[in-house]
């Protein structure tokens, strides 16, 4: 088995860039960290650092190493924070990811029927790409992902859809942007700069089809994978950006935009991603159920 204390050494010196760096945070001599270094690289039966110079460089093995001893003491860490600042009375511990597609406030809006079971409700929330986060759901490190899509087909990660439901989309203008639509919607989208969904989401193939369908021709000066990023850029007039109909009102709100029209033709689709193909978990059950009925008649 893997000597854990050897591992944190090398995890050390590779962070500090040296023995004797690592031998002061570690309080130990040279002599000690550099023995247990070798034992490390006998026990695995490869060189982890090359000397270059009085300095060391990662071999690739050690480059190897060091991706899972950051995971490791990443886990670790985790663990102890957990433990440490666990309330007086058991808690459920329901960790999600949320896809940086999705908007901010419809994750809100998603999760927050987790925080109203009668059991304490700890959510530790984490956003990235879809990939990332199946990766990571797929080691047991989250318990669910919210995305805007299926596990893609070219993902070879073994999951579980759940629909949530699906709801229309609205467009929106800053409003110097807004005093310059002078056509009924969505005609007046033609020659407008417009901000697209990167190739992440779902719903861009959906947006460029509906282009197509309709003979529009919008500008396009811009694609984000964040959403939220792309209503920043949509609240400084760069382009007429979109989001789910039912956070219209806050989107004007927030960003001090103009909704300047709406399709139900375009559906932006929300799906919780687990493990389980039953749902045990009592949060993930309370926010697939209470999402169906708040999505139902969108």
């Amino acid at each position: 088995m893997l000597n854990h204390k050897h591992l944190y050494y090398f995890w050390t010196v590779a962070r500090q860039g040296g023995i004797a760096r690592a031998g002061e945070q570690l309080h130990l001599t040279p002599q000690t960290i550099s023995s247990q270094l070798s034992l490390l690289e006998e026990q695995l039966g490869t060189a982890l650092f090359d000397r270059v110079g009085r300095g060391l460089q990662l071999t690739e093995a050690g480059r190897l190493a060091m991706s899972y001893a950051d995971e490791i003491f990443s886990l670790s860490g985790e663990m102890q924070e957990m433990i440490r600042n666990r309330p007086g009375e058991r808690s459920i511990l329901f960790r999600v990811g949320v896809a940086d597609v999705v908007p901010k406030s419809i994750a809100h809006r998603l999760l927050t029927p987790a925080l109203g079971l009668q059991e304490q409700v700890r959510i530790v929330c984490r956003e990235g790409d879809l990939e990332s986060l199946l990766a990571e759901l797929s080691v047991h490190r989250i318990d669910l992902v919210i995305a805007d899509g299926p596990i893609p087909p070219h993902l070879h990660v073994r999951g579980f859809n759940h629909p949530l439901g699906d709801c229309g989309i609205s467009f929106f203008a800053a409003p110097g942007l807004a005093k310059s639509v002078n056509k009924p919607f969505p005609e007046c989208l033609s020659g407008l700069p417009f901000l697209i969904p990167g190739e992440g989401s779902v719903l861009r193939t959906q947006l460029l089809n509906w282009f197509d369908r309709l003979h529009l021709h919008p500008r396009i000066a811009g694609e984000f994978d964040d959403s939220a990023l792309m209503k920043a850029f949509g609240r400084g007039g760069a382009g007429i950006f979109i989001a789910p109909s039912p956070i219209s009102r806050e989107v004007e709100q927030q960003y001090g935009v103009k909704e300047i029209g709406r399709t139900t033709e375009i559906r932006d689709k929300f799906y919780a991603i687990s493990v389980e193909r039953k749902i045990s978990h009592p949060a993930v059950a309370v926010i697939t159920e209470s999402a169906r009925e708040w999505l139902l008649d969108q």
